[in-house]
């Protein structure tokens, strides 16, 4: 009988996409056109607050940016989850559910 441990041994090999959000900035097409080779694009975050951590799109902690050798790291300063009292985010687009019209239900 497999165990949960078990059971979660059999996907941790499962590649996921790890991502880092530094910041966002909307912005008008036209400005976006704009943007040169020294252009300046001021984010919505502050440079003391913690990054977001994504796993496949959804939040699951927050850290901060380290030197670790001659590359960018991050170390992880919370884990976002159950019982920590912030509701997930969602970075994706809600899955659209499409009805078809004008189809006949069958008897």
């Amino acid at each position: 009988m497999a165990t949960h441990a078990d059971g979660f041994g059999l996907i941790q090999d499962i590649d996921v996409q790890l991502t880092v959000e530094l910041g966002r900035k909307s912005m008008r097409l036209r400005d976006v056109l704009a943007l040169g080779e020294s252009s300046v694009v001021e984010l919505d975050r502050l440079t003391d607050e913690p990054l977001d951590m994504f796993v496949n799109g959804k939040l699951i902690a927050r850290g901060e940016v380290v030197a670790q050798g001659n590359r960018f790291a991050i170390r992880v300063i919370e884990i976002v989850g159950a019982g920590s009292g912030d509701p997930a985010i969602e970075r994706r687009a809600q899955p659209i559910t499409v009805t078809p019209t004008g189809a006949s239900e069958a008897a």
